[in-house]
């Protein structure tokens, strides 16, 4: 059994380009299915995920390739660094 406390700990890395995307701060949760939609990292200006200008990322589920002991592998091949979101 997976913990969001445990998911919460792992770096979120896409594989596309290998680079560290940040930790997940909240997830996104369809509570009529019972269902993770997406999970959402802090955009990179931000501290501790509250200040700052950047928007957050939030990135689906179905984009999530691997959980990992230390790692989430996502897989986002259009994925932009700059201040836009990544939303599907």
């Amino acid at each position: 059994m997976l913990k969001t406390s445990d998911l919460k700990t792992r770096e979120v890395i896409n594989i596309q380009d290998g680079r560290r995307l940040g930790l997940i701060s909240d997830l996104d949760i369809d509570l009529e299915h019972g269902r993770i939609r997406s999970i959402i990292i802090p955009g990179s200006g931000k501290l501790l995920g509250f200040f700052g200008g950047d928007r957050d990322y939030v990135i689906p589920w179905s984009k999530i390739v691997k959980i990992g002991i230390d790692t989430i592998l996502v897989d986002l091949p259009n994925y932009s660094y700059d201040k836009e979101d990544y939303y599907t």
